[in-house]
């Protein structure tokens, strides 16, 4: 199965599209959305294109596709518009041996893991910045931000077809790739 990994949309429906554009493009199975999808939050400015209510429309069509974790933007009165699960504060998937915990990375992250072995993946949004760092206990990635990108970073996404994750811009181009089979645990 191959997923599109997302994270922190933030409302805009210019990046939305994108994002699916890329989906089709991909030719994906799924979506994850690592939270943070209508609201901009007071922190960051509004996105290009913010229009939350064509964002709804535009996932809610595909919400048979997507799996998604809640982010700290993301609220009861989002899971009343949107047709698919939003508030789950993290998801286990199974790559291999290995166990990836998907969340959106306001509670669980680096400085406050949760529980993990060592080699498992720790996949998360929240900073707006694409990442893939080894430690000792864990592998911490983040596919970045969809609309409101951090640190001179791409718009990006990442696939996974369960050996590799690839990071990606917008318009496809791969930038960066973690192999599950290259890598010891």
């Amino acid at each position: 199965m191959k997923w599109l990994i997302a994270s922190d949309i933030h409302g805009s429906a210019f990046y939305c599209e994108k994002l699916l554009e890329a989906y089709r493009r991909e030719k994906a199975d799924r979506i994850l959305l690592l939270g943070d999808i209508l609201y901009h939050g007071p922190r960051n400015a509004l996105p290009e294109g913010y229009a939350p209510k064509k964002v709804i429309d535009l996932l809610n069509e595909r919400k048979n596709d997507i799996l998604c974790v809640r982010g700290n933007c993301d609220t009861e009165v989002d899971q009343m518009v949107l047709q698919f699960p939003i508030l789950a504060d993290y998801a286990v998937l199974t790559a291999e041996h290995r166990l990836i915990y998907a969340t959106h990375g306001h509670v669980y992250h680096n400085d406050h893991l949760p529980p993990l072995h060592k080699g498992d993946i720790l996949l998360h949004g929240h900073t707006h910045i694409p990442a893939c760092e080894a430690y000792e206990t864990h592998i911490y990635l983040n596919p970045g931000s969809v609309s409101i990108p951090k640190e001179s970073s791409p718009h990006s996404y990442m696939t996974f077809d369960g050996r590799s994750f690839i990071w990606k811009k917008l318009n496809g181009e791969a930038y960066q790739e973690y192999c599950l089979t290259e890598q010891n645990s």
